[in-house]
């Protein structure tokens, strides 16, 4: 299997603190992998040490797959926190200055990236007038200067309002389409829930869980349940009433496990035929509480 990033039992250690504690993690190439846990969990941390800004007391990274880890780096842009622009400067300006750290771009590779991020028409108006969100997106602009093969993003919507978010999401899966792999941290699990294709769970310094969205998709998946007085019956009669329904029976028990838009109307269909409905209600765990439960409140 192809990894962008890969560790083993990563430790690091500030004090008597164990930020990262033997942490093993795996990123695909092609991943967006949401990286979850509370604030002080050790996200930052581990972003850290793989971008060679902080070092390992023990433990081991692969970086596409290779040891050569300041090799590899340059394969990697970041924004780990806020940006940090020359905030009197226009976005076209910031990004020549900040691409002779990466080795030079051309003219027309900088407003590709800006157009990419959606700051191609922002003209001379000064960093220091963007919004949040704008500023967000110009780091991340930053970030993609040398044509990075990954992408390391710390909390890249926190203190947005919904259009910033919005624009953020829009980028980062508009890079996606093109190629680029991701790691994001984030404690918002709403908006990481609408890209994440893989998620590392992080508490405490150590790493949780890993598991793909689908997994999670089943794992949290509820069922509608209807506990009658004739569950042969109302199964029949829900099926040929709703043929798309998933169904399955135990008892007088009817499970539908399949997204229901209006249950009242499975209800309505069932009474009408004669059969009892004795109590209806959603079972399973929802995502939120997926996370809580691994994470802590």
């Amino acid at each position: 299997m192809s990894y962008a990033v890969e560790t083993k039992a990563l430790c690091k250690r500030y004090g008597e603190k164990r930020a990262v504690n033997q942490m093993s993690v795996h990123i695909k190439q092609g991943d967006i992998y949401g990286l979850i846990g509370k604030n002080g969990a050790g996200k930052t941390s581990l972003m850290k040490l793989l971008l060679g800004l902080t070092f390992p007391d023990s433990g081991s990274m692969q970086l596409f797959g290779s040891g050569d880890l300041n090799g590899e780096r340059r394969k990697i842009g970041s924004l780990i926190e806020a940006p940090g622009l020359f905030k009197n400067e226009s976005a076209y300006e910031n990004m020549k200055r900040f691409s002779i750290l990466s080795g030079g771009a051309s003219d027309g590779e900088i407003r590709q990236i800006l157009q990419a991020v959606g700051l191609a028409d922002t003209g001379r108006k000064k960093a220091d007038s963007f919004s949040l969100g704008m500023r967000q997106r110009l780091g991340i602009a930053v970030a993609l200067l040398g044509k990075p093969r990954l992408l390391v993003l710390d909390e890249p919507i926190n203190g947005l309002d919904p259009a910033g978010i919005k624009e953020i999401r829009d980028v980062i899966l508009r890079l996606h389409q093109q190629g680029v792999t991701f790691l994001i941290s984030s404690h918002l699990l709403d908006e990481l829930g609408k890209i994440a294709t893989n998620y590392g769970i992080v508490s405490n310094g150590a790493l949780v869980e890993e598991i793909t969205a689908e997994e999670l998709k089943k794992k949290c998946e509820t069922s509608l349940v209807l506990k009658t007085d004739q569950g042969s019956r109302a199964e029949k009669i829900l099926r040929e009433a709703f043929p798309a329904l998933r169904l399955e029976t135990a008892g007088n028990t009817v499970s539908v496990p399949s997204a229901v838009k209006d249950a009242s109307e499975l209800n309505r269909v069932l009474v009408q035929a004669g059969v009892r409905v004795y109590e209806m209600k959603s079972d399973g765990v929802g995502f939120e509480e997926f996370f809580i439960e691994r994470i802590g409140k």
